[in-house]
């Protein structure tokens, strides 16, 4: 089999290299794969920024948010200010199999979209991340806890797995959802799953305050991004963020979903626009508690420098 080929139009180059160390797979077992999952992959990257996760051989893999200056001017594109970097980037949207297809052959592994479309948020995200040495069975017991907090809100949401160790759960918003109540819905949803099982979930945002409990992150809300579901990972045995009806959770493991299975899983359908619910207005009292909390990352920054503080008071 030749090595090279075009598809719709793209030159695909090195198809037989290793992906990278650990996939167990080929550049060749990527193409086809996104490839293969296009109709279902493309809805969710269709209109928001895009960041992607590269493997390169030789080098570390590393996240590309600005679309490289050489590639194809039909690529369309859209640009923003991250406070990060203090800079505009230029991201790339993904709109085609072209695209698509263009990036496989750039080696990104991994899809990671704006929750924002058109600069609209369309998501909030609890991302559910356990603790070191923690299974999976905690992430679904955790899952089921924030389901609860979700139900009692009068909100509903879809679950995927991260490719990872985790799970994300997504609950649509309606158009015209304010960016700041989001966030502060996001983590006022967080703190009602903490208090349904304190013993098995936390809030804390400072690894070492979590006490081996399940973190609710609560975090991924206005310019973040999130992978996408159908994206692969770069992680052992090449896996992906898969949709997951929520009386399967249990029963699932993240290595069940990789880039070998998945094509066959689907067959002709796409569980994640199957399973997510239709969108719900945010409840005014979840916005309010929300706007009483405050924000993860900056209460941590605060946190970090007291405690530096508290440590070089102590050792003087």
């Amino acid at each position: 089999m030749a090595e090279d080929e075009v598809r719709d139009g793209v030159s695909l180059t090195n198809l037989d290299q290793v992906l990278f160390d650990g996939s167990g797979a080929v550049k060749r077992d990527l193409v086809d794969y996104l490839d293969a999952v296009r109709d279902r992959l493309l809805p969710v990257l269709r209109g928001r920024a895009l960041s992607v996760v590269r493997a390169r051989p030789g080098q570390p893999p590393f996240m590309q948010k600005n679309l490289p200056k050489y590639a194809p001017e039909w690529i369309p594109t859209v640009s923003a200010w991250a406070d990060a970097s203090r800079r505009t980037v230029t991201y790339a949207l993904c709109e085609d199999r072209r695209t698509l297809l263009w990036f496989a052959n750039q080696r990104a592994v991994e899809y990671h979209p704006a929750l924002a479309r058109e600069g609209h948020p369309t998501h909030m995200v609890i991302d559910i991340d356990p603790p070191e040495g923690g299974g999976f069975s905690l992430v679904a017991r955790t899952a089921h806890v924030v389901r609860r907090a979700l139900d009692d809100s009068g909100l509903a949401g879809a679950v995927k797995t991260s490719g990872a160790k985790g799970v994300h759960v997504f609950v649509p918003v309606p158009e015209g959802t304010g960016a700041e109540d989001l966030a502060a819905a996001t983590r006022a949803l967080a703190a009602r799953a903490e208090r349904i099982d304190p013993e098995l979930t936390t809030t804390a945002f400072i690894r070492e305050d979590r006490g081996g409990k399940v973190f609710l992150d609560s975090t991924r809300a206005g310019g973040a991004t999130v992978v996408a579901a159908y994206s692969p990972r770069i992680r052992p045995g090449a896996p992906v963020s898969f949709p997951v009806a929520w009386e399967d959770l249990d029963g699932v493991s993240p290595g069940d979903f990789t880039i070998r299975t998945v094509p066959g899983l689907l067959g002709s359908g796409d569980p994640w626009a199957e399973l997510m619910p239709p969108a719900r207005p945010l409840p005014a009292d979840l916005v309010e508690e929300g706007h009483t909390i405050p924000v993860a990352r900056v209460q941590a920054m605060h946190e970090g420098k007291r405690r530096a503080r508290a440590r070089r008071e102590g050792s003087s």
